[in-house]
């Protein structure tokens, strides 16, 4: 946390154990209005020399009626209220009409709808009106200037916006609400910024510095019982320091360079491996194929040799005859040789050359 438990009791003192401004919350209930005033009246009969009259009684009604009057206070939807016995706070009050006791008691009512706001690490300067210059921010480096992870100076300027959401404790809890607020908001983000490097925190990263801080500091104050809500934390810059803003930036072009080239190099390799792997799976796909035609045809051919071989058991002769014709028909299927019969080739001309006639006709033949 950033802040010590230095409180006494129960309740945490981000101020140490010096006094607190007013009481604690809640006084009861009322006392009786009827009561007080019978009393009254009988006190003020018996200080009267021989008791009260009419007038007196209607003096003494009229007074009553004066005081209730005057002990009536109205609040408005967008207000709380707190009261005060004798200085001390005894009751809170919402909207509405409510009584309290005069002269003893005071009504302290305050807006509690509106949006206020606490700069870290600049202030707004009032305008001047002799020179004509409008408002303007400066900057207050003793507050915006923080550590990060990585030991880089970071700026981080930033906003808390808040509203009251119980004005006693707003008022009476805290010796100073307001510089409670401040100091519990620059100290959590000084935190924030300590647990992360300096890149994501001045690049992407602002959203969810934000809504950490946010519930950092919400979570602080009500430990506190601050009476606030903080609404939202805005970080207006959060860069390097102007003295090293160059150097950082060559820096952080250095660095997108460096990211570019190692993505480029990654999406080359994914190419170059989703190829090889393409080729690999192309090649195995291949070999299984020419394996299965491989194994397809020597079970095709086994299958065929038993058939000749059933057949060959069941008749030797024609299948020695079948299985010479087929060997021999093709041993000579290629060869350009012409076979004449004896008695057909006793009138041709031996050195006649067959063979080449032989293919002359199968062209001519072919090319009609």
């Amino acid at each position: 946390m950033p802040w010590q438990n230095n409180g006494d009791g129960e309740r945490p003192n981000p101020w140490g154990n010096g006094p607190r401004r007013g009481g604690s919350g809640g006084g009861g209930e009322p006392p009786n209005i009827d009561e007080y005033i019978r009393k009254g009246q009988e006190r003020i009969k018996s200080a009267l020399p021989g008791g009260a009259g009419p007038m007196a009684s209607l003096g003494l009604l009229v007074a009553a009626v004066l005081y209730l009057i005057l002990g009536i206070y109205v609040v408005d939807s967008n207000e709380q209220a707190v009261v005060l016995r004798f200085g001390k706070w005894v009751d809170s009050a919402g909207p509405g009409a409510h009584f309290h006791f005069p002269v003893i008691e005071d009504v302290e009512i305050r807006g509690v709808t509106d949006e206020k706001q606490v700069s870290i690490g600049s202030r707004a300067q009032q305008e001047n009106r002799r020179s004509g210059t409008g408002r303007q921010s400066f900057a207050r480096l003793d507050e915006s200037l923080m550590l990060t992870q990585d030991e880089n100076i970071v700026d981080v300027r930033f906003n808390v916006v808040w509203r009251i959401k119980d004005l006693g404790n707003y008022l009476f809890k805290l010796e100073d609400p307001d510089g409670t607020i401040k100091s519990v908001s620059e100290s959590v983000m000084r935190e924030i910024v300590g647990n992360n490097r300096i890149t994501p925190i001045i690049t992407t990263d602002r959203g969810r510095l934000e809504q950490e801080a946010l519930d950092m500091i919400e979570t602080t104050l009500d430990s506190y019982e601050a009476g606030v809500d903080i609404l939202r934390v805005q970080i207006i810059e959060s860069e390097a320091p102007a003295e090293v803003k160059d150097a950082f930036l060559d820096v952080q072009r250095a660095e997108a360079d460096q990211q570019r080239f190692r993505n480029e190099a990654e999406a080359y390799s994914n190419k170059v491996v989703r190829e090889a792997e393409g080729q690999a799976d192309r090649m195995v796909q291949i070999a299984e194929a020419y394996r299965a035609q491989t194994v397809a045809r020597a079970q095709g051919e086994a299958a065929r040799f038993l058939s000749v071989y059933e057949e060959y058991v069941s008749a030797k002769d024609v299948t020695k005859k079948r299985m010479y014709l087929e060997t021999m028909e093709e041993i000579l299927s290629g060869m350009d040789k012409v076979v004449i019969d004896g008695q057909a080739g006793s009138g041709v001309v031996p050195y006649l050359p067959l063979d080449q006639l032989n293919k002359k006709a199968n062209n001519n033949g072919g090319g009609e």
